[in-house]
């Protein structure tokens, strides 16, 4: 089992990790004995910046792009592990260039799988997103072909040596782009919060839950698993009171209407994959279909305990109200920085 003290003396590569979840998950890693973290991205204003932030030797940053096999050839030699967080995550961007959602998340993540077999990486932990799970627009489709390439390199590698698995979640607080920055950035401005549709729900997860997602994957992968973390949700209509209540702001909530190819409710796991899913406390386990081509297994037998089963959906979990949601806010660091630069410091007391 790989766990943060088995990373002494490894090399490490986080694909994308000039975006918020590389940055967390690289700082955890310094914190133990690892030799080297390799940082693989296309902006090198995002990399200077990073490198600034984050002063040490055993970060280096490799400039390249994950469409292009040789990027990632060069950068997974001799690694140990690969964090696979490379991606186009903004549903209206992908929606308006569908091709380039499938250039990065889909052909971009093939040559992630290659080079991680290629150069005998021991463990790839692919990250996917709720909105692969139904999708209903082109991030979503192209992350749940991400996840199908993943899990095909078992199917036609039985004997790999290096273990592919992936892990799937929702909503990451305060990450770049999310709407709490962007709320708390209204509320500075004087504006009215702008929510898309007021009973949308959403999962909430910090980017610490999603580091110890994946630290879990590296733990207990084999060959083509999923993972899940089990999680709370919210209306979106609450988390921006729930915002608005800890900034003591009394602007009101502007309803803009629906964005493209956006969801009511997202689902985490499927009914089908949860036929199957192990439950492993706060974690469930989806292990690959390994069912091969003979295609009679799919017409004469079936599972007749499927229909027992829900989707892992974000209406129907539980569902935190406005105090909860408070609370967990206050658990994130930005938000109690945000609070602290503006007089707010009673709350931040309360909470730690």
């Amino acid at each position: 089992m790989t766990t943060y003290q088995s990373y002494e003396g490894k090399k490490v590569l986080i694909t994308g990790g000039t975006g918020s979840f590389g940055h967390t998950v690289a700082k955890k890693l310094l914190e133990t004995g690892v030799e080297q973290i390799r940082i693989l991205s296309r902006d090198e204003a995002k990399q200077d910046a990073m490198r600034h932030e984050v002063p040490d030797s055993r970060l280096k940053f490799y400039v390249g792009d994950i469409r292009d096999f040789d990027s990632v050839d060069r950068a997974t030699k001799n690694v140990d592990y690969v964090f696979h967080a490379a991606a186009l995550k903004q549903v209206p961007s992908c929606e308006f260039f569908p091709m380039e959602a499938v250039k990065t998340n889909i052909t971009g993540s093939e040559n992630v799988v290659r080079a991680s077999e290629k150069n005998g990486i021991s463990s790839l932990v692919c990250l996917s997103t709720d909105k692969a799970v139904y999708p209903v627009n082109a991030m979503g489709m192209s992350k749940a072909m991400m996840e199908k390439v993943a899990q095909s390199h078992g199917l036609n590698n039985p004997n790999a040596e290096t273990i592919v698995s992936c892990v799937r979640y929702g909503n990451v607080m305060y990450s770049r782009g999310s709407v709490i920055p962007l709320f708390i950035n209204q509320i500075k401005a004087g504006k009215p919060l702008t929510v898309t549709n007021p009973g949308m729900t959403r999962f909430l997860m910090s980017l610490a839950d999603s580091v110890s997602l994946v630290q879990f994957a590296f733990e207990h992968a084999r060959q083509g698993d999923l993972f899940v973390k089990k999680a709370a949700s919210s209306t979106i209509a609450d988390l921006a009171q729930a915002v608005a209540n800890l900034f003591e702001s009394k602007g009101k909530i502007r309803v803009i209407g629906t964005r493209h190819a956006e969801k009511l409710s997202e689902a985490l796991a499927t009914r089908e994959e949860l036929t199957r899913a192990q439950d492993m406390g706060d974690y469930f386990k989806v292990p690959a279909d390994n069912r091969d081509l003979n295609y009679s297994v799919f017409f004469e037998s079936g599972d007749v305990n499927q229909a027992n089963y829900s989707d892992y959906d974000s209406h129907t979990v539980e569902r935190m109200n406005v105090g909860q949601i408070e609370d967990l806010l206050l658990t994130l660091p930005e938000v109690r920085r945000e609070l602290a630069l503006a007089g707010k410091t009673e709350r931040i007391g309360a909470a730690l």
